[in-house]
């Protein structure tokens, strides 16, 4: 097996170069009903709460599909699963142009885009960090999360225009088309490992071994997974943190940010540039948290996220209501830290669970985050129908934050103990 000179690039940048764009047009469509709900709300006269009904689907099969998704690709490849999974998006975006019914919201954007979600999502770029790199893997992987907030960025202040002066539906046909132009791209440029082009992974030296094909039923291998995870008290405190992760990002902030800003008097446009920001910060952000997971203990890194999240998200109502300054400041501090967690939660998981499981094992502890998300969207909707306010749920989320940053630094002691005692 040939390994690429040092003077020339790597396939698997190239690689990496193609996930991003995966995963920043499935950001970009995943970011879309922030700017639909209060357009949507308005036009059929449904209830926040009915709505947030199809993101919570949305949210939660964006997370359980993952392991399965993980295991479906080592067994048919990454490339076939990623063109099924950009035409089912660009089908549910562009079908719901066409809905009169909340049913059918649900089972478009609820179903069909979050079937289509969980397949470009942080499995994949877990998957593609893992097999194609062994040297830069945590700054690999941290870029790939940062096209999630690149995706807002890009989407977030276009759909945000497009439906305040041509209407949601433009909008939707927008991420659709999107999703459309990289069926192509991926057909010709992915690879499913590195010896498909007659390499080893980027930095890898001859002890390093490919991760090959499972062959069982990847129904099978990821329940494997899963009855595997559940035996370690690690994967619970990887799965809890990462639920509070969810429920504190794409569940809550995600969804209901652009409506509560306009609760405020902020316009939908601004609320949306304001979003697209956060992923400004947040793409720095989650870049050098991939660098520092290389360099120093991941569980102190979640420790501080994790913390320094729940105090801002705390002190937010405070900054919707005060100056443009004090929101300033929320976006630049909660923004570094969006997803910040991703790059250490995944080296933490390879280091206790072996490479090879780290793949269906992650993703498991992604549904995790995606069920959190799913009950900040949810709840975030019913509350704010009783309430009148998101005031309740932003202090919810910010307490959770402060827990999970306690819970994190048990992660790993019981393996380290073991082995200590092994040891002696």
């Amino acid at each position: 097996m040939e390994q690429a000179s040092s003077s020339r690039l790597h396939y698997a940048w190239i690689i990496a170069g193609v996930t991003f764009f995966i995963l920043l047009v499935g950001a970009g469509i995943r970011s879309a009903p922030g700017v639909f709900m209060v357009p949507v709300e308005q036009e059929f006269g449904w209830s926040r709460s009915s709505i947030s009904i199809a993101l919570s689907i949305n949210l939660l099969l964006y997370g359980l599909v993952g392991p399965f998704a993980a295991a479906v690709m080592d067994r048919f490849g990454i490339r076939r699963i990623t063109i099924i999974a950009l035409i089912l998006l660009a089908l549910g975006s562009s079908l719901t142009t066409w809905m009169h019914a909340s049913w059918q919201l649900t089972v478009l954007w609820g179903v069909v885009v979050g079937l289509g979600s969980g397949c470009t999502a942080s499995v994949l770029g877990a998957m593609i960090a893992n097999r194609w790199f062994v040297k830069q893997r945590g700054l690999v992987m941290g870029i790939l999360t940062a096209s999630g907030a690149t995706g807002q960025l890009v989407f977030l202040p276009l759909l945000a225009s497009l439906a305040e002066s041509d209407g949601w539906r433009t909008a939707s046909w927008v991420i659709a088309i999107a999703a459309l132009i990289l069926v192509p791209i991926v057909a010709i440029l992915m690879r499913d490992r590195p010896s498909d082009k007659g390499l080893q992974a980027f930095g890898a030296t001859e002890v390093d071994q490919e991760i090959e094909d499972r062959k069982q039923n990847p129904f099978r291998a990821a329940v494997d997974g899963l009855v595997k995870g559940s035996r370690s008290f690690d994967f619970w405190l990887l799965a809890g943190s990462f639920f509070i992760c969810g429920l504190s990002t794409n569940g809550l902030i995600g969804t209901h940010f652009i409506a509560a800003c306009m609760e405020y008097g902020i316009p939908a446009v601004t609320a949306a540039s304001l979003l697209a920001l956060i992923g400004i910060f947040d793409i720095i952000g989650t870049t050098l948290s991939g660098w520092l997971s290389d360099r120093f203990n991941n569980r102190w890194l979640l420790f501080w996220y994790y913390g320094l999240r729940g105090f801002s998200l705390m002190l937010l109502p405070a900054a919707l209501s005060s100056s443009t300054f004090t929101l300033g400041l929320f976006i630049v501090f909660y923004g570094l830290d969006w997803v910040a967690t991703v790059p250490p939660t995944l080296k933490l998981t390879t280091d206790i669970f072996g490479k090879q499981q780290s793949g269906i094992l992650f993703g498991w502890i992604l549904a995790a985050h995606q069920l959190g998300a799913a009950v900040a969207a949810y709840g975030g909707g019913v509350i704010y129908t009783m309430l009148n306010s998101y005031f309740i749920m932003f202090i919810i989320a910010g307490i959770f934050c402060l827990i999970a940053s306690v819970m994190v630094m048990r992660i790993g002691r019981n393996a380290l103990a073991a082995k200590i005692s092994g040891n002696m």
